[in-house]
């Protein structure tokens, strides 16, 4: 008997408030500090806490729980840098405001889907981890297409 070969993707596991998003691991560039306080943006959205520096690049700190119709939750002590793929962004990176510490994990590519999970805008499909537990896949690109309608990128 042939053994059977699975694909594994490298994920993080993101904490949010109420969620935990999961992206390939590529998809995110750092994880930092929270920063003392985000510079202000002029007739912000309630989604965009404000403007961060990072490697010398003022990046757009968002809530993804806010822009996906959900409560604003609290600053919290970490931010997530992502790297952005549509070309028609200016800058290539955004961040995203966590409520904890990401977490590695290995996954196999075939995850159950969690049908029973009501899903929120930008919200693709939910996942069964090996836990017990369930995770978001986000809608990148219509995520990038929101931040880019809104002029932040």
């Amino acid at each position: 008997m042939k053994p059977v070969h699975t694909t594994h993707l490298n994920a993080l596991l993101l904490p949010l408030a109420g969620r935990t998003l999961m992206l390939p691991s590529a998809a995110v560039a750092e994880v930092i500090r929270y920063p003392d306080q985000p510079a202000p943006v002029g007739n912000a959205q309630g989604w965009l806490l404000g403007n961060i520096d990072w490697r010398g690049l003022s990046l757009p700190l968002l809530s993804f729980e806010a822009l996906a119709g959900r409560s604003l939750p609290p600053p919290s002590g970490r931010i997530a840098v992502l790297n952005l793929t549509d070309e028609r962004a200016r800058i290539k990176f955004c961040a995203l405001l966590l409520q904890g510490f990401p977490r590695p994990l290995q996954a196999d590519e075939q995850l159950p889907r969690n049908n029973d999970e009501p899903l929120a805008a930008l919200e693709l499909c939910a996942v069964s981890l090996a836990d017990g537990k369930t995770a978001i896949i986000p809608n990148m690109p219509a995520l990038e297409q929101q931040l880019l309608a809104a002029g932040v990128l």
